[in-house]
């Protein structure tokens, strides 16, 4: 005897022996044929791309001597005004956020008064 599950009553019911080897929601086996080709242009083999594009000057040997000089500058600061600008944003935001964050702390351990 032969079983399969049934969908409707969601237990085992009898079957015939073909409707027991195809499970619902499985399709038979497909033909195994290629698919049909959905573009038509060719591809670019690896080695007709060149490894890289870049047209520009490498920086980075001068970028690592300006900021390895020794001139006792710490190396956050080492591009002059926009860096300090930057450095001194940062730090008077940070301690304007330390200080409401202080406040509502303080502010929230106070009992309400009626």
């Amino acid at each position: 005897m032969y079983y399969k599950f049934s969908g409707f009553t969601q237990k085992l019911a009898g079957a015939w022996a073909s409707e027991a080897y195809s499970p619902q929601g499985l399709k038979p086996l497909v033909s195994t044929e290629a698919p049909p080709i959905i573009f038509a242009t060719p591809t670019k083999l690896t080695s007709s791309v060149p490894a890289y594009d870049y047209a520009g000057k490498n920086k980075v040997p001068e970028l690592q001597k300006f900021f390895q000089k020794a001139d006792g500058v710490p190396i956050h600061l080492k591009r002059g005004l926009p860096d300090q600008m930057l450095y001194r944003t940062t730090m008077a935001l940070t301690l304007g956020g330390t200080i409401y964050c202080l406040i509502a702390l303080y502010m929230a351990s106070q009992p309400k008064n009626k």
